[in-house]
């Protein structure tokens, strides 16, 4: 199973990401109703996923940003954003990718993010208590990766995204970092690069294809209710429109890391951005 969804999911995303290239760097976005970007590379870049996953799994559910935001009642379903980090995208910052992750019973068990400027191609699998036949595994362009053991210094990174960063209370224990594109910083934990990163209004797109990559990776994932205290938001709920619902989210290398960050960060005000 783990071997025909990463061939299907690599493909699948490297034909598309090459598709849109001739679109980076030169589109003229729009500004859609909640302020995001949107550009015609994002649109055609929806359809082709989309029909593509229609003729491998028809009987999936497919659960996309630029199109059907609703969860289907089905066993499987496909969350797709063709562009995560569109604003990168228009403003030639090579830091945005294509995003495939896929729900089991309304959890994410596989994911792939592939980002066609860097060369990159993330994936993995975590099938926790599901049953199904997946390796609890984590790779970057073919090569296993691990969340760092490495004990905090001011050398280390965290990343931080736009609505979190005036929430920092300095001086925090590493270097901050924002990269403009959620998978890419909850995945800079997963390999190791940060000790954590923060999301303030990831929606399901943004997180989908990276939870299970995360988890396998060894690092802490943690949703945030609005005191900003962990909490489960899975499974995800068929039938819900998930248009405007945010799942704020604390990622960190080590479990330990946790409460040094929590310390530092406006974690209640982060949540209730």
């Amino acid at each position: 199973m783990f071997d025909r969804l990463t061939q299907f999911a690599d493909r699948l995303a490297r034909e598309t990401g090459a598709a849109i290239l001739r679109d980076y760097a030169t589109v003229v976005p729009e500004v859609k109703p909640d302020g995001s970007l949107v550009t015609r590379a994002d649109r055609f870049a929806d359809a082709k996923l989309h029909a593509a996953i229609r003729a491998e799994f028809p009987d999936h559910g497919i659960l996309t940003e630029e199109g059907d935001r609703t969860l289907p009642d089905t066993e499987f379903c496909w969350i797709v954003d063709p562009i995560d980090g569109t604003t990168n995208f228009t403003r030639s910052i090579p830091v945005w990718g294509v995003s495939l992750g896929l729900l089991y019973r309304g959890v994410p068990v596989f994911g792939l993010v592939h980002f066609p400027p860097l060369s990159q191609t993330f994936y993995g699998s975590y099938p926790g208590d599901t049953g199904l036949d997946l390796p609890i595994a984590a790779f970057l362009n073919g090569e296993p990766i691990g969340a760092t053991q490495d004990d905090l210094s001011g050398q280390h990174f965290f990343s931080v995204c736009t609505r979190s960063v005036d929430k920092v209370r300095h001086p925090l224990p590493c270097k901050v970092r924002m990269l403009g594109a959620s998978t890419y910083n909850f995945l800079t934990v997963a390999l190791g690069s940060c000790l954590g990163a923060i999301e303030a209004t990831p929606k399901i797109w943004d997180i989908a294809a990276v939870w299970p990559i995360v988890r396998a990776s060894g690092a802490m994932w943690c949703f945030l209710d609005r005191s900003g205290e962990p909490v489960d938001r899975l499974p995800l709920v068929a039938g819900r429109d998930y248009t405007d619902e945010t799942f704020p989210v604390l990622v960190v290398a080590r479990s330990e890391f946790y409460g040094v960050f929590a310390e530092r960060l406006e974690l209640g005000a982060i949540a209730s951005v």
